[in-house]
């Protein structure tokens, strides 16, 4: 590790030192002058149970700011080297503060089984705290910049292997100021040449082979020469950010995981998915009623078409309900019109103006206002409000293998694929799209393609 890194990380901590004890200062003192953070707005009533000066400081301030480096710690923001984007250290300085601020109310409402002296003065610290430990680290973090654009702390990398790297890694590492890339070598020879005149940090080897004479070689020298060393996987190169170190005692595994779907994100998602679901059901029931009625009385009943779909785990088959648009006998006839599927580039039974299609049919397909019931396995865990369009069994059993991958989450009433093409995409775009969500999966891309969803409907793009 740099110098310059060492320096600059352990100088982290009396910076936020610092910043949360001029932060509890600050806000005692604008309690004691009745001042609040509303320019032009007085609120509060003079101070009456504000302790002395001294005491604050000793009883309070001073025990808070460990406190707070204590928790800072535990959340990870004192490692010497610092990987995270500046967007998610904020994130946790601001979890940090809260969980500050939880600590004090815990203590005293409690433990102490008193009130705290000031309510305001501890969300003006909250406010404070965070606010100046924030810009604190923004000038440490200028200065680290200008020192490496300088050429202190930066890493010299060089990559080493017969096949070479893809474009994309030197690319990466002439676009980012902590590494100085010196080109590629083909053999471990040249790294020794090359290692003579230059002091290097980094080598990358671009085709390791456990258990080759050359992979065992290049290791030694990195261990004897105290050179770090790395190299890209071997397998899973075209997704290396679903990749994570995990220990199975002392021995490291290199694991693989599918989707940012898992964990808390399966929480979050079937959560949403249920609150959401329940609520459209219950807003929009006057009108799924209207529609119960319309199919009814144009083509009697049953009301639902009940379609047998592969659900996530690509074997169980799951009902998928929609308001039934077609005539009783349709499944019957659709041997019959196999030659009418636009649909040639992939396993999909697709046919513009189908003759099976009812009158109210027409309509709800045109606005997709049959695929309200949809709701319902949502509601059930059938389905997903996001996610790859549910198949049919007889054309998952025409997937290639890699097609499969798109059982690695739920079925979705709407996808990244629906609102970006609907029947208009090919098979293979369809499942790039559903690929593509899969390995990206977000709260604000579901929240996203919700959205966008409206609009598309409207817009009546690429509805059979």
């Amino acid at each position: 590790m740099k110098k310059s890194e060492i320096v600059l990380g352990v100088l982290r901590i009396p910076l936020d030192a610092s910043a949360v004890f001029a932060a509890l200062l600050l806000s005692y003192k604008l309690r004691a002058l009745s001042i609040d953070l509303l320019p032009g707005v007085q609120v509060l009533d003079p101070p009456t149970t504000l302790p002395h000066p001294h005491l604050y400081l000793r009883f309070f301030a001073v025990p808070g700011v460990g406190i707070y480096l204590f928790l800072a710690a535990i959340l990870g923001l004192y490692t010497l080297r610092v990987v995270t984007s500046a967007f998610r250290e904020i994130g946790r300085i601001i979890i940090a503060a809260t969980l500050w601020l939880v600590a004090v109310m815990v203590w005293y409402f409690l433990i102490r089984r008193e009130l705290f002296y000031s309510r305001i003065l501890l969300v003006h610290s909250l406010f404070l705290i965070t606010l100046f430990v924030v810009l604190l680290r923004e000038i440490l973090l200028l200065i680290q910049r200008a020192l490496l654009r300088s050429g202190v702390g930066v890493r010299a990398v060089l990559s080493v292997g017969a096949k070479g790297v893809t474009s994309y890694v030197p690319r990466m590492l002439e676009g980012d100021i902590r590494y100085r890339y010196l080109g590629h070598v083909g053999s471990i020879s040249e790294v020794h040449h090359r290692a003579e005149g230059t002091a290097l940090d980094i080598i990358l080897h671009a085709d390791p082979h456990p258990g080759s004479k050359e992979t065992e070689e290049l290791v030694e020298f990195c261990r004897s020469e105290h050179i770090g060393y790395a190299c890209l996987p071997p397998v899973f190169a075209d997704a290396p950010h679903h990749l994570t170190v995990e220990y199975l005692g002392l021995l490291p595994l290199l694991c693989y995981k599918p989707t940012p779907l898992d964990g808390w994100g399966r929480v979050w998602k079937r959560g949403s998915d249920v609150l959401l679901s329940a609520l459209l059901l219950i807003v929009l029931f006057p009108f799924l009623a209207l529609l119960s009625f319309l199919v009814v009385v144009d083509s009697g009943f049953p009301l639902f078409y009940v379609s047998r779909r592969i659900g996530a785990d690509g074997r169980r088959s799951i009902p998928v309900l929609k308001f039934r648009t077609m005539v009783g006998d349709a499944d019957r006839r659709k041997e019959e019109l196999a030659s009418l599927s636009h649909r040639r580039d992939g396993p999909l039974f697709k046919v513009s103006n189908d003759p099976r299609v009812t009158r109210v049919g027409w309509i709800l397909r045109r606005w997709s206002l049959d695929e309200f019931p949809q709701l319902l396995n949502v509601l059930a865990g059938h389905l997903s409000l996001v996610g790859p369009r549910p198949h049919l069994s007889e054309e998952v059993k025409l997937y290639k293998p890699f097609e499969r991958r798109v059982f690695a989450v739920w079925p979705g009433v709407t996808g990244l694929a629906q609102i970006s093409g609907r029947s208009d995409l090919s098979f293979a775009e369809e499942v790039r799209l559903d690929l593509q969500y899969i390995e990206n999966w977000s709260p604000l891309l579901d929240l996203w393609i919700l959205w966008r969803t409206i609009w598309v409907v409207l817009g009546r793009k690429g509805a059979d």
